[in-house]
């Protein structure tokens, strides 16, 4: 068994699902995989299950009923890797957005002594490619207000491209976690500085997917705007040790 494991949330991924695959089982670093698919209608589970043919025990799926929420799976994927042996667990969508290549990047971050790893798109400028400008600044701005807000200093307080050490998600309460959109990739990256973990940021270069549908939703962002200040105001009476 490896000792990295890259969980990948699904919802409607058909078009991606077995080139991210291959992709990622194509690196010069052995990964595992674990899918977490919320009953994708278009058949993305069984695309999953038919390549567990070719990749035994390399590759997993977790199959859920229903859009349960990103926040959710990835928690899931969370306690299912702590049940294992891995030492570092990522997150990563499935549309090519994040470039797999860089996988070996954040373990290496890991490898030389960080706890949380982060994918970056403006640790070193603005790294968005495909983006219509109202959405770059929507993103950059929201971690602008992050920062803000909660007094952090992460440039990318949104990115769901990370690798935690295990010892992180062992520590922080994931039965606790409040959020399942874009604020919980916040909550998540503001628990572990609250306990003290080494968190560092790695630049990539993001790429808007080219094939599927886009999950951000109105919904999501408000979660996300409003979460920030529930969870600053949380910590003013919450002891981390």
């Amino acid at each position: 068994m490896a000792d990295s494991l890259v969980i990948i949330p699904t919802y409607n991924e058909k078009e991606n699902i077995e080139k991210i695959i291959r992709k990622v089982f194509s690196l010069s670093v052995p990964f595992d995989i674990l899918i977490v698919d919320d009953g994708s209608p278009d058949g993305t589970g069984n695309i999953v299950k038919a390549l567990q043919n070719e990749f035994g025990g390399q590759l997993f799926i977790e199959e859920r009923s229903g859009k349960l929420g990103l926040g959710t799976a990835y928690i899931h994927g969370f306690k299912w890797a702590l049940a294992r042996q891995y030492d570092y667990i990522f997150e990563m969508d499935a549309d090519f957005s994040h470039n797999p290549d860089d996988l070996i990047r954040l373990r290496e971050a890991c490898l030389r002594g960080a706890d949380m790893a982060i994918g970056s798109r403006y640790v070193q400028g603005v790294n968005v490619v495909n983006w219509p400008m109202s959405r770059v600044l929507m993103s950059y701005f929201a971690s602008v207000y992050v920062r803000l807000i909660m007094r952090i200093d992460v440039q990318d307080a949104t990115a769901g491209f990370v690798c935690f050490s295990r010892k992180v998600l062992e520590k922080i309460p994931l039965d606790k976690i409040k959020f399942v959109g874009y604020a919980f990739q916040i909550e998540m990256k503001f628990k572990a500085i609250q306990y003290g973990f080494k968190v560092v940021e790695v630049p990539i270069i993001f790429t808007d997917r080219t094939e599927g549908v886009s999950k951000m939703s109105t919904r999501i962002f408000r979660e996300a705007f409003f979460g920030v200040i529930q969870l600053k105001m949380e910590s003013w009476f919450k002891k981390y040790n």
